[in-house]
């Protein structure tokens, strides 16, 4: 029986996304402690290297931004800007890339396996890294080695803008000295666990056993005892457009109040914000569904600028609302996003 090829993975992230789009049209702005944010009750959607030096970063809300860093730079808020580089990159990446997943609107893996019989496929990355580049302007960094989740951790070294490969073989020697933190899944939570048990590097990760790692953390333990070597077998997904996030709510009994239907409809978007937010995504797409006491069911959608910002999705998912709710039977069931 053959032997498997060895897997080859790329992962590119586009650094600091939304400031990097927004210096674009602010190059006066390069280099200093800067961030797309919005207002003070708005949170921070990326921050420059500069501003993460006084520990902004991404998901932190923007009062607490400023109270860190005053004299930072606030950048707008460009959505149409924003879905326009995206798609740029991803159709470079698709014009190339033999099968590629987009797992957020600045990240991407893309398989090589196989491809090694016909080039070099450090340089075939690096090459296109390079097209990206010179194409939109905009900072990109990428990691390439054996396995999804080595990839993204030898891009996060690269950054900011940068490249590296981690030799075939050489992943546990590669991830031994670094802190635990970096293995996907590490939260604070776990992270304290690993502390308590004198776990500091992923290196002691290995040294502790999958054993002792079970007997603390459970199933968790040995996946994590396997990480902490580089193994890891999740798959490259080819990329489609279309992927939602959804919430409803079902009332127990028929509303016709406008006004209560407006406002689980707002919770329903900040909540569907908060996921996206959590999860590093956007959308670029808004549907608002409506069922009746009768049962029957409306459903309105329409394309935006990518975005995970609820003041700029629940003003569109109203409208539609408005527009679309059939004023003769005011009986709506429950209202889904």
């Amino acid at each position: 029986m053959a032997n498997n090829p060895q897997r080859i993975i790329a992962h590119f992230d586009l650094d600091t996304f939304f400031v990097s789009v927004e210096l674009l049209n602010h190059p006066e702005y390069k280099g200093k402690p800067c961030y797309v944010g919005g207002t003070d009750k708005g949170v921070v959607t990326s921050a420059s290297y500069e501003a993460r030096k006084f520990g902004i970063r991404s998901g932190m809300p923007s009062f607490k931004a400023r109270q860190l860093c005053p004299q930072a730079i606030v950048l707008g808020w460009s959505r149409g800007e924003y879905s326009r580089y995206s798609r740029w990159v991803t159709q470079i990446i698709a014009n190339k890339a033999p099968l590629f997943e987009k797992a957020s609107v600045d990240e991407f893996y893309i398989d090589l396996t196989g491809m090694d019989k016909f080039f070099n496929p450090l340089q075939w990355t690096i090459d296109l890294r390079k097209e990206i580049m010179e194409e939109t302007k905009l900072p990109i960094s990428f990691g390439l080695a054996g396995n999804k989740m080595m990839a993204k951790i030898a891009t996060d070294e690269a950054k900011p803008n940068g490249y590296l490969q981690v030799p075939f073989g050489k992943e546990k020697e590669f991830l031994a000295p670094m802190p635990v933190s970096k293995i996907p899944g590490v939260g604070d939570h776990t992270y304290e666990v690993l502390k308590a048990m004198g776990i500091a590097t992923i290196g002691d990760v290995f040294k502790m056993g999958a054993v002792a790692l079970v007997e603390r953390l459970g199933k968790w333990g040995t996946d994590l005892w396997y990480k902490s070597q580089g193994i890891h077998n999740g798959v490259v997904t080819p990329y489609h457009e279309s992927k939602s996030i959804s919430s409803e709510h079902t009332f127990d009994e028929s509303k016709t109040d406008a006004i209560f239907l407006l406002s689980e409809l707002v919770r329903l978007i900040e909540k569907i914000c908060f996921e996206l937010r959590k999860d590093e995504k956007v959308a670029g797409c808004v549907a608002v569904k409506i069922r009746y006491a009768n049962f029957e069911t409306t459903s309105k959608q329409t394309t935006i600028p990518y975005t995970c910002a609820d003041d700029e999705v629940i003003p569109i998912a109203k409208e539609l609302f408005k527009n679309y709710i059939k004023k003769e039977s005011p009986y709506a069931y429950w209202v889904f996003v």
